[in-house]
């Protein structure tokens, strides 16, 4: 579903994202590990077409983000760590404009909009001003927007931030029904305990390099994930560090 294959990104002198290679298949949650300044915003919005890259190839569902963006975009949602909403529109007004851009039938997105904001606890509000809802709410609006076009790879930068337990919880699911159906998921965490629980495979990043990379097994042994990260993260740091 998703090849990174040596995706480096530079700024100035900083590489932030070097030489990285993930494989994503069908099915799998894969959980991006890393401290602040790891590479792992860079690498998504690398992947979402939001950033060129310097190097590398990333194919979606074998479609090039860089040779072919368009049709690449059409397969993916990304929804950033604060998502940037139009705050002029209704939430409602805002899906629709969302539905549009992606070419959703009136049937299904309404079909869609129902089944997700009754999920989120949403749908009472979709007709207020997206300016007059709280972050959470924002939140929520903006995951229902990335699983209203049935995407077949989410990208997801700390999705659990701003949620309420219920509305994390109802992520969680959603996460899983979509990879149980043949999606794939991508993102980011620095909650460790949702990731041990959540994902099939994880990668840990440090400094824009790849440090470990399988399935949760592999990636912990007998070990904690929270152990295991510590760890790597306490060894003797090499190189210049890079941005988020």
């Amino acid at each position: 579903m998703l090849q990174i294959r040596n995706l480096t990104k530079t700024y100035g002198d900083t590489k932030a994202v070097d030489d990285l290679s993930l494989h994503i298949a069908p099915g799998e949650i894969f959980g991006f590990i890393g401290h602040n300044g790891a590479g792992k915003t860079t690498t998504l919005k690398s992947v979402a077409g939001i950033l060129r890259f310097d190097a590398g190839e990333i194919l979606v569902d074998g479609t090039s983000v860089a040779d072919d963006p368009l049709n690449a975009k059409k397969k993916l949602a990304y929804i950033p760590d604060n998502p940037d909403l139009y705050d002029f529109m209704s939430g409602i007004r805002y899906l629709n404009f969302i539905s549009d851009v992606f070419g959703i039938s009136s049937e299904e997105r309404l079909a869609r909009i129902r089944e997700y904001g009754d999920a989120f606890g949403l749908t009472e509000n979709l007709a207020q001003p997206i300016s007059s809802y709280s972050h959470g709410m924002k939140q929520k609006l903006a995951l229902i927007s990335a699983w209203i076009h049935a995407p077949k790879l989410i990208l997801l930068d700390e999705p659990f931030v701003g949620l309420d337990p219920i509305a994390s919880h109802v992520l969680k699911e959603k996460m899983r029904v979509h990879c149980d159906g043949g999606g794939a998921i991508f993102f980011s965490t620095h909650v460790l305990e949702v990731a041990e629980k959540l994902c099939d495979k994880i990668a840990i990043i440090k400094q824009g390099r790849l440090v470990r990379c399988g399935t949760m097994e592999e990636v912990r042994g007998d070990a904690s994930l929270e152990h295991v990260f510590l760890e790597l993260e306490g060894e003797k740091e090499t190189g210049g560090g890079a941005a988020s």
